[in-house]
């Protein structure tokens, strides 16, 4: 009795374990822009799914990954516009943009953005393209992004939402 119940018990686990094996897992970058596995991110944000728990936190952090960061400058510079036609150069991968602190509209209840990156100046916008989880993978992504960003460049980041 004992025998068969202790396998029933590990059928069940195994059983859950089987079903979330599909189940995105919190972390998780939306890398490609047709395909957003997550919701509630603005279109210069790099979408990554959310954890589903109660729990309080100050920050959550996506999968580390890198980006090739196709151009930079003064906060808050780079335009919504730039963006877009970036977008279009890249069409299977995310193209995003600094914009934390920059989009508040004092006069109305406009929400600001909470996502900010790591490995990036604090004052600095930029402008990336989403190059992959390994060296490898964004090497060929900064290869390709150097014909029309002569300055582009490499980072290992995260994507931070910062709970208000």
């Amino acid at each position: 009795m004992k025998r068969t119940l202790a396998i029933s018990i590990a059928a069940v686990a195994l059983l859950a374990v089987a079903s979330g094996a599909d189940a995105q897992r919190a972390g998780q970058v939306c890398a490609d822009p047709a395909r957003p596995c997550a919701r509630g991110f603005r279109p210069n944000e790099l979408p990554f799914v959310l954890p589903r728990d109660s729990v309080a936190r100050a920050e959550f952090r996506s999968e580390p990954f890198y980006a090739v960061i196709l151009r930079s400058g003064p906060r808050c510079s780079i335009a919504e516009r730039e963006r877009v036609a970036a977008q279009a150069l890249f069409p299977g991968r995310k193209v995003f943009s600094q914009r934390f602190e920059c989009d508040v509209d004092q006069s109305a209840d406009d929400e600001e953005s909470g996502i900010t990156y790591t490995s990036v100046a604090e004052r600095t916008a930029f402008l990336a393209v989403y190059a992959g989880a390994t060296r490898e993978q964004a090497l060929r992504v900064l290869a390709s992004a150097r014909g029309r960003f002569p300055g582009a460049n490499l980072r290992r980041m995260q994507a931070v939402l910062v709970y208000p």
